[in-house]
């Protein structure tokens, strides 16, 4: 099995049970522990499309006590490889070529990210680029980023 129904089938048995989406969200953050370094929590994950929060912690703030800039795009990353992954075909793999970010405002309190995609149909080499909103508590829009995923067959 590839890393990339695992993925699915881990998330579509863990979103079940109490408890599951934080284990889920462990495992996330021990697989890819740059990522972790900002305890994302995966709250929703399907085809096409994921939502992932993080919580406003001094460790991720800057000197204006706002959340870091490069939390925020890692938060991006996060949501955008998550719904991107998820949405596969099968034997494909996908590596990130590309992030940009616009910082709307300062970004404080726990930030939601959500990201909605459309995969391709196929597993031949292609880049696709989708868009990561992150909005705060409020609703408020923080970032807008753009993700550029490398697709290619699984070697």
């Amino acid at each position: 099995m590839d890393q990339l129904a695992i993925l699915r089938q881990t998330w579509d048995q863990l979103s079940r049970v109490p408890g599951g989406r934080k284990t889920f969200s462990k495992l996330v953050g021990n697989m890819a522990p740059y990522t972790g370094t900002i305890n994302p929590e995966v709250i929703e994950l399907r085809e096409g499309y994921a939502k992932v929060r993080m919580r406003d912690r001094r460790k991720i703030r800057n000197h204006l006590r706002s959340v870091h800039a490069i939390a925020l795009m890692n938060l991006a990353e996060a949501s955008s490889g998550l719904a991107f992954s998820y949405s596969l075909p099968a034997k494909s793999r996908a590596i990130l070529t590309g992030l940009s970010i616009e910082y709307v405002k300062k970004a404080r309190g726990t930030l939601t990210a959500e990201c909605h995609c459309t995969a391709p149909e196929s597993n031949d080499r292609q880049e696709c680029e989708i868009e990561v909103v992150t909005r705060d508590d409020s609703g408020e829009i923080v970032t807008k980023a753009r993700a550029r995923w490398l697709v290619g067959p699984l070697k």
